[in-house]
């Protein structure tokens, strides 16, 4: 949900994505971990990837752009998501927490 989301705005590229998790305060997200993520989103065909050299120096760079049916999902996913953490919340906002 988190990477769809990072792409509802704008398309982005996978380094930019793992700084902004990290700016976010998610810690950081190795490539390990991203790229596969990346690739089975764009195998579900939730996001799409185009390759881009550069505008000035520098490596080419895979950009994902989140489709109509990513799109979809996030909304979906995302009020699901939403209502799971009330949940949780509320659970917890009934314990004495220390």
């Amino acid at each position: 949900m988190c990477i769809l989301a990072a792409l509802a705005s704008h398309e982005s590229y996978g380094y930019e994505l793992s700084r902004m998790f990290e700016a976010e305060g998610l810690g950081v997200i190795p490539g390990g971990t991203l790229y596969p993520a990346l690739t089975r989103l764009r195998g579900s065909g939730l996001v799409t990837s185009t390759w881009r050299e550069p505008v000035s120096s520098g490596p080419a760079r895979k950009y994902y752009a989140l489709t109509d049916k990513g799109r979809d999902v996030l909304r979906e996913g995302g009020l699901a998501w939403l209502e799971f953490t009330d949940r949780v919340a509320g659970i917890l906002r009934k314990e004495d927490l220390p």
